[in-house]
């Protein structure tokens, strides 16, 4: 048996939280927020973190309470209508070592009341790193296919995100790979039940997936210059 890392609890938690997101509840229930979310992904995180080496030297898992992997739960208010004060879900990043540095791709974990999900790629990447990737997928289609398209792969995970309305610049619209050189994410996901999340199989499971996404990250990584 596996260590059981995340708890219904978790699930109740969020759920009172949509209905009570304020600071004074929140507050009341800091402790709550600590036994079932924070310190649980906190655990999973530097646990992660040997076997991402394995898949990566260049990934981290970073279990700091700051500026780590798991991210915070307030949210940013200034720029939004939406003044709520937290977020509801527990969200993970496990980014290239460069990421801080550059447009770089990851893998992460959202853990939500109904959307439970982890995805792997490059989200939104600046206009520089979205065309060297659209260059890499010209220069090497069936690299791109084998990374993209392979079955063990699509058997989990589907491409998703926004694309151009129109073909990038470079490129023809009747270009057989039209449809991947127009995206503007570069994210692959795959969505996840409850059940999996609170198992003692999840590490194993969470694994797993992010080996089966492997080649695609790899591509990506490439594209955009840095080493896997």
């Amino acid at each position: 048996m596996g260590t059981r890392y995340f708890s219904p609890q978790l699930f109740a938690f969020l759920r009172n939280l949509a209905e009570n997101n304020d600071r004074e509840w929140f507050k009341g229930h800091q402790g709550d927020y600590e036994q079932y979310i924070r310190e649980p992904a906190l655990d999973f995180i530097n646990d992660f973190a040997a076997r991402l080496a394995k898949l990566s030297p260049h990934f981290v898992a970073d279990s700091r309470t700051v500026g780590g992997s798991l991210f915070r739960i307030q949210r940013d208010t200034r720029f939004s209508k939406d003044k709520t004060p937290y977020k509801l879900n527990t969200g993970m990043h496990f980014r290239h070592e460069r990421a801080k540095d550059v447009h770089a791709p990851g893998f992460y974990l959202n853990i939500e009341p109904g959307a439970c999900y982890m995805g792997a790629g490059l989200w939104q990447p600046e206009t520089k790193a979205a065309y060297a990737i659209r260059a890499a997928i010209a220069e090497d289609p069936s690299g791109w296919k084998k990374a993209s398209q392979g079955k063990r792969f699509t058997e989990i995970y589907t491409l998703e995100g926004d694309s151009l309305r129109r073909p990038p610049k470079g490129y023809d619209a009747d270009h057989p790979l039209i449809d991947d050189l127009k995206r503007k994410d570069f994210i692959a996901s795959t969505s996840l039940k409850q059940s999996e999340i609170t198992s003692d199989r999840f590490m194993d499971d969470f694994t797993h997936h992010c080996r089966r996404a492997v080649p695609f990250v790899r591509f990506l990584t490439a594209a955009v210059g840095l080493e896997f």
